[in-house]
């Protein structure tokens, strides 16, 4: 195994291109994963790369593998049957939610997204998902419009590192907060889901309810990885 989370000591610091970077180390490895700032950047380096590319976050666009990880969460905790997701928070930024959406509408669970109208899932990816999968979409303002209805409850948070102007993420920081208030509300059997990591978009007391999935939800993130990588690598 061999990567870097940083430019420092790479040829990166010494203006390398994404390309280049990824044609060294196609040479010296089997599978490679890319976590990048910059949107598309997965699709540039499986242009240029022989071995198969794992898009591992490209900026604000799309994470797949944490989508398998939601929706294999979604499956071990509530099934695939009759179930009602909302997407909360970040709809704007969340590249987590840009990838689950698609999931979500590929296997015909009900969709809700609940953000605020500057954070609201951008209008092509709904186009997109409706156009190729016929999906039904319903938004909200409001957790409480939401909670009394939903199966799952898909929390983000508003991410201050995606804003230019930070008086916006400062109006915006601790909407949509999930606490035991709102869960007193909740449907029976509700789960909560976070891609983690949380700031205070859920309140800690949460943590010690059966609402809480958000850590055993990223437990699954190991086999559902392990899985992936050995179906590329031919194991499976």
């Amino acid at each position: 195994m061999l990567g870097f989370s940083s430019e420092e000591g790479t040829s990166v610091k010494k203006g390398e291109s994404l390309e280049d970077t990824v044609r060294m180390a196609d040479s010296y490895s089997d599978v490679i994963v890319i976590r990048h700032p910059e949107t598309g950047s997965a699709k540039r380096a499986a242009h240029v790369a022989r071995k198969p590319v794992i898009n591992g976050g490209d900026g604000p666009d799309h994470h797949p593998t944490q989508g398998l990880m939601d929706l294999f969460t979604i499956k071990r905790e509530k099934g695939l049957r009759n179930v009602n997701v909302a997407l909360c928070g970040d709809l704007r930024y969340g590249r987590t939610t840009h990838s689950l959406i698609y999931l979500l509408a590929m296997y015909g669970l009900g969709i809700n997204l609940v953000s605020p109208p500057s954070l609201r899932m951008p209008d092509e990816i709904i186009s997109d998902v409706k156009k190729a999968y016929g999906a039904e979409i319903k938004e909200f303002r409001t957790l409480q419009e939401v909670v009394t209805e939903v199966d799952v409850l898909y929390v983000t948070r508003i991410q201050k590192e995606r804003f230019l102007d930070i008086s916006d993420y400062g109006n915006l920081e601790g909407s949509y907060r999930v606490d035991k208030k709102l869960l007193k509300k909740a449907k029976e059997g509700l789960i909560v889901m976070h891609p983690l990591p949380r700031v205070n978009e859920i309140s800690t007391e949460v943590d010690s309810t059966p609402f809480a999935k958000y850590f055993d939800h990223a437990a699954y993130g190991v086999p559902v990885r392990m899985a992936l990588l050995s179906l590329l690598l031919g194991k499976i």
